[in-house]
């Protein structure tokens, strides 16, 4: 019997062996499926091969330092393939991610990649974006202001991840409001009507980035085709 974790390894190494090649500098991203895609790096690194990364956070950052994965400055070098998991995969192939708070590392280096590569499992597959929350990171001054605009705006009552009290942080500095607004119809439009308040700094609705998906279930890895 596979556990979930034995699921999220099958497509993080199918990611890697399918569309790394020696020479490359790659993203990868952030979380408990991305994790894998890391390890298998670094176990193709240790094996000789000319592998180069651009980490979307500081816990991929200290990963890749552990396996001995050469790292690389956003914007020092062209990104040929992002490899990265979702909370959510729409059948347009539109994304919510930031569950793990990474999302703006996540897009700028998915918008940078020559080919972005989705890992997940079977759950994450829905029809429309929506039963996960939208993550949106926000300027700290600017958060009782972005607040009350989502609030009127959308009629729903942001959630500031980790609470009021001691908000979540990410690696930009940023707090994270949860906006459970349901099921999306057009989440490029919900993404720009989101950019479009002053104080947001990225949301976690990613579309139009996705070259692949792939998908490790019990009988196997696939990838999806569009």
């Amino acid at each position: 019997m596979k556990t979930a974790d034995d699921l999220k390894r099958a497509a993080g190494f199918a990611a890697v062996d399918r569309y790394v090649r020696t020479g490359m500098c790659i993203g990868l991203g952030t979380g408990s499926t991305a994790h894998w895609a890391i390890v298998r790096t670094g176990e193709r690194v240790a094996a000789g091969e000319q592998i180069a990364a651009v980490a979307t956070s500081g816990v991929t950052e200290r990963l890749c330092r552990e396996l001995g994965i050469p790292l690389v400055l956003f914007g020092d070098r062209e990104i040929d393939v992002a490899i990265d998991g979702a909370d959510e995969v729409a059948a347009d192939f539109s994304l919510t991610k930031g569950g793990g708070g990474a999302l703006f590392r996540e897009k700028a280096v998915a918008i940078a990649a020559g080919t972005f590569v989705v890992i997940v499992t079977p759950e994450k597959l829905v029809d429309r974006l929506g039963a996960f929350p939208t993550p949106v990171e926000v300027v700290p001054y600017s958060l009782p202001y972005v607040r009350r605009r989502i609030a009127a705006t959308f009629g729903v009552e942001p959630a500031v991840r980790g609470g009021a009290a001691s908000p979540f942080v990410t690696d930009n500095g940023n707090p994270i409001l949860d906006c459970a607004f349901g099921p999306l119809s057009d989440p490029a439009a919900r993404d720009a009507e989101l950019r479009a308040i002053h104080g947001v700094v990225a949301t976690g609705l990613f579309w139009g980035l996705t070259d692949a998906v792939i998908v490790a279930d019990p009988e196997g890895v696939r990838e999806l085709a569009r």
